[in-house]
């Protein structure tokens, strides 16, 4: 990832500049002058721009050769403005930096008045920064590196707020990285227990408190959901319980519990997934590399909130030992599920996770939250795409602050609803309920989050996040690279910042 840091003037070789246009003008941001002495070219520059046909929009990146600096590049920023929305300026510092793959240093003169904007540009920087090359053999060397640093030109950068603004950006890169690297490696590699193993030793360096249990320890303690979907697999399932408490004088003001999905592989058991689009199903673990990533973050930042994170872990595939379907199992808490749907495995593992976070937030004085996070229904890509993911809740004012803190972070959400008539989907003859219903395909990811929601104790506010889509991309945008794209780390970490004072 690219070192951050703030100058109040350039020096470099390379300058980034925003560009927008209205009407057909072109706009250069911010005034260059005072930014280097290229005012006197402002007109030579615009008609350059024009000549290449530059249009300002959105991701486009033009590069143009100069003397002092060497190179300019600029930025879209979309319909000229005398003001830009925070993810205007995280993106285009995002689409500036993945252009600037190979380079040392970049000075970035992109608008930034105030304190917000400025950490959205340097977050843009921090969360572009990134490539994943483990697996590349004699292509490796082909391979343009990161951009190494980049100095964000403002007199913001030097105040405490400022430099709190770089920290705070520089660990959501790094963090936002690591859940990219856990999606982004294959299910060859990348099991319930390697994954287990390699979160545990970063945990453990933040002085987060982890508690494993093994495949004999889940079937005997009653975790029927995880033992189930994992009993199918060579790769044996996995809780991962972290256990993140303010340290020193820091006392905790609220309390939340994350639970993730962390489906290694989905095969579909069972229910097989068609070939087509298999290979994107090393996602499947997506919300748990995103609920353990963000409780790093916040273990980081040293944020006054106790948090408790669950990353439900298993392998869903066929064997002989697999959960068929007709199977009945009984979840923690005593429930019985009828599996009629070997491939709606997610809630299963994720049914256990919130019972486990509400047993263990009442021997600890109670939750102010929960929230749970998974690549949990197609429904949810045939709702709203790829770029948006969903929110699904019993408590609305708690949805709201949430809303609110994917606002800050810059990353999209939708509300939906639980509605009442659709509970009746999931009855069973023979048990409790039933885990899918194939006869009734209509709002699956309703019925899905309707399903959760009956592990969910009365009385904490819960919100589901549903990030199918979104969890993983084949294009380029912003800030955002090809493959993982760590969604919901950021808006988890801006909840718990609102949090403090406002649940």
């Amino acid at each position: 990832m690219a070192t951050l840091k703030s100058a109040p003037k350039t020096a470099g070789d390379i300058l980034v500049l925003g560009l927008s246009a209205k009407s057909g003008k072109l706009t250069i941001h911010p005034n260059i002058e005072g930014i280097h002495p290229l005012a006197k070219d402002n007109k030579k520059l615009l008609a350059i721009l024009s000549d290449l046909g530059a249009t300002g929009k959105a991701d486009e990146v033009i590069k143009v050769s100069y003397s002092a600096p060497r190179l300019i590049l600029f930025t879209g920023l979309g319909t000229t403005a005398s003001k830009y929305s925070h993810e205007t300026l995280r993106r285009a510092a995002g689409a500036a930096t993945r252009a600037l793959a190979g380079k040392a240093q970049a000075d970035f003169a992109l608008p930034n008045h105030e304190l917000a904007e400025f950490a959205a540009v340097a977050e843009g920087i921090a969360l572009a920064a990134y490539d994943f090359i483990e697996f590349r053999g004699s292509s490796k060397a082909e391979q343009p590196a990161p951009l190494k640093a980049a100095t964000i030109i403002s007199t913001l950068g030097t105040s405490p707020a400022g430099k709190a603004a770089l920290k705070r950006a520089a660990l959501l890169g790094e963090y936002v990285a690591v859940t990219r690297d856990l999606v982004n490696t294959p299910a060859s590699h990348l099991t319930p227990v390697t994954f287990t193993a390699r979160m545990k030793k970063i945990a453990l360096s933040l002085g987060i408190k982890v508690e494993v249990l093994n495949e004999v320890q889940l079937k005997a303690k009653g975790y029927g959901g995880i033992s189930s979907v994992g009993q199918g697999s060579a790769n044996p399932p996995r809780l991962l319980h972290l256990t993140y408490t303010p340290s020193g004088t820091l006392k905790p003001k609220k309390r939340l519990a994350f639970v993730g999905k962390g489906i290694t592989f989905d095969s579909g058991g069972y229910a097989l997934k068609p070939a087509i689009g298999m290979g994107d199903m090393k996602d499947d673990m997506s919300g748990a590399a995103a609920v353990v990533a963000a409780t790093f973050v916040i273990a980081a930042l040293k944020l006054p909130v106790a948090i408790e994170t669950y990353a439900c872990l298993a392998e869903n595939m066929i064997s002989g030992e697999a959960t068929r379907p007709g199977d009945i199992i009984t979840m923690l808490g005593g429930k019985t599920v009828e599996v009629l749907n070997p491939d709606a495995e997610g809630r299963l593992v994720m049914a256990d996770g919130l019972v486990r976070a509400a047993q263990d937030g009442a021997r600890n004085g109670g939750l102010d939250g929960l929230i749970d996070v998974a690549t949990l229904t197609g429904a949810q890509v045939v709702a709203l795409g790829t770029r948006t993911s969903a929110v699904m809740t019993n408590d609305e004012d708690f949805s709201a602050l949430f809303l609110e803190a994917t606002e800050i972070a810059g990353e999209a959400f939708w509300p939906m609803p639980l509605p009442d008539d659709l509970k009746e989907v999931l009855a069973s003859p023979s048990a409790d309920m039933i885990n899918a219903n194939p006869a009734h395909s209509a709002g699956g990811m309703l019925v899905a989050g309707i399903f959760l929601q009956e592990f969910v104790e009365a009385g904490i506010p819960w919100l589901h996040l549903d990030i199918a889509g979104t969890a993983l991309t084949h294009e380029a945008h912003g800030y955002t690279p090809v493959g993982g794209t760590g969604v919901s780390v950021r808006s988890l970490v801006a909840l718990t910042e609102l949090a403090i004072t406002r649940l």
